[in-house]
């Protein structure tokens, strides 16, 4: 141990570091990208704002991958472009040297990002699945997915259903709900006295439709596989307790619980699929749902891990607790209203800090890529990470982007969260023994924030207003 000096205009500041350790900063401003500043250490005389105290030796749970989902009015977006700028954008996403995603979702049939109301098999009781095929997802989706496995190609993908087939509900459509919502534009013709809003399991609880749904579940990832984009997981339903006006199914926990563990993990073993069952996605905020399937054995056999989103992140904490030996993921960020500004990146941030402080091991975007209008096929505009504006051919990466940059181009499965005091930061063991800090300055102006691990201190100054990510090497 040695002690460095640094010269900062005409001061001097002793910073306390090993002698073969490197310390690396970029930050981010709404008006500044990526920026790699070479005086990023603040003098040890001026006022420190904030202390974060690391614990390299205390590594919490570890990281399964970062990234968002792919979806139809997506890849339409995209291939508004020219192909060699579109795929400038893949670049951008997945390359090593770009946000370097790790892990991705797929809607299983229709979601209210999908160009209109579909499934793998539409044809009304069809429990044998001769029906069931891919066909328009080798057109949409499977392209999309590829272009991105072409940049990563151990890329982890799972896939959840909004909804079954319509023909295996109980109200016989895709929504739960008729009409606009909230008084969007773009809802549907259900008949009003279709609509279901208890969260009653709106599936048809009968032996044929279980056992065929459990069929569906299994020809899916293996069609899938065969079209060359294998599955690690599959989610049984997206946001359980939601009734909206898009494609939408909400199950009682019971009913859930007795889908997984008498037919779909059974399905699965049967076919000797090693694709993941995890529970999800959860939208309840009482971890009593949780509970209900995780504590029936025959049920929890089957599955992985649990993935919350919206409401569920009342509960994640508490099953985290309860139930240490399942893997958590946040599987979608709050939508927004096609703001993509700052405040986004603010609300993201606090659902990133809440998520993994929580146990959650990866951390889902919904839209990765929209196009100027963000709006989805059922009336609601969203934010994403990257707008296509299809008229002028050009691409805007937003704010939420290079906050999702600041941590998964640096963090990858394998490499583990860690223990840490103070506010506004994530911290993160790598596999090489590196540290990666992400830390938020939300004041509007300059601040000095301490950085301590062990007998080390670090002063970092931190610009106004800006997300920054601090690698220290050879800890």
């Amino acid at each position: 141990m040695i002690w460095h000096i640094v010269l900062l205009g005409m001061s001097m500041l002793l910073v306390q570091i090993s002698a073969a350790q490197n310390i690396d900063m970029v930050y981010t401003t709404e008006s500044k990208r990526w920026v790699e500043p070479k005086k990023f250490i603040a003098q040890s005389e001026g006022t420190v704002e904030s202390t974060i105290k690391l614990y390299p030796e205390l590594p919490l749970q570890t990281m399964d991958g970062f990234g968002g989902a792919f979806n139809e009015l997506g890849w339409t977006a995209l291939t508004s472009l020219p192909t060699t700028d579109y795929q400038k954008v893949f670049k951008e996403m997945f390359s090593a040297q770009g946000a370097n995603f790790s892990m991705c979702r797929i809607p299983l049939g229709a979601s209210d990002y999908a160009l209109s109301y579909y499934s793998s098999n539409d044809v009304a009781e069809d429990f044998v699945m001769r029906d069931f095929n891919i066909d328009r997802d080798r057109f949409i989706l499977i392209p999309y997915i590829k272009e991105a496995l072409k940049i990563r190609p151990d890329l982890q993908v799972w896939a959840s259903p909004w909804t079954p087939p319509a023909w295996m509900k109980v109200n016989e459509h895709y929504s739960l709900r008729a009409g606009d919502w909230e008084g969007r534009q773009g809802g549907n013709r259900m008949d009003p006295g279709a609509q279901m809003f208890n969260n009653a399991t709106g599936f048809k609880m009968q032996e044929r439709y279980l056992k065929a749904y459990a069929l569906y579940f299994s020809k899916f990832v293996k069609a899938y596989e065969a079209a060359g984009v294998p599955l690690f997981a599959i989610m049984p339903q997206n946001e359980i307790a939601y009734s909206p006006n898009w494609p939408s199914c909400t199950w009682r926990a019971e009913d859930m619980s007795y889908f997984i563990g008498g037919y779909l993990g059974p399905q699965f073993e049967q076919d000797s699929l090693d694709t993941e069952i995890w529970l999800g996605t959860i939208n309840w905020s009482n971890p009593d749902y949780v509970r209900t399937i995780l504590n029936n054995e025959k049920t929890a056999k089957y599955l992985t891990g649990v993935g919350f989103q919206w409401g569920g992140s009342k509960a994640i904490a508490t099953v985290h607790e309860e139930y240490p030996d399942f893997r958590l993921m946040q599987t979608e960020n709050i939508c927004g209203e096609s703001e993509n500004d700052w405040t986004s990146l603010e609300r993201s941030w606090k659902t990133f800090i809440h998520y993994l402080r929580s146990g959650a091991g990866s951390y889902m975007y919904w839209n990765m890529v929209l196009d100027e209008t963000g709006m989805s096929s059922w009336g609601w505009p969203q934010n994403s990470m990257v707008i296509i504006d299809r008229k002028a051919k050009t691409v805007k990466y937003t704010d939420e982007y290079y906050l999702f940059k600041h941590v998964s181009h640096f963090v990858q499965p394998g490499d583990q969260f860690l223990k840490s005091d103070g506010e506004n930061h994530l911290a993160f063991k790598k596999s090489d023994g590196s540290i990666v800090l992400v830390i938020y300055n939300g004041e509007e102006s300059v601040k000095t924030s301490t950085v301590k691990m062990g007998d080390k201190t670090i002063n970092l100054s931190l610009q106004a207003k800006s997300i920054s990510t601090v690698t220290i090497a050879n800890y």
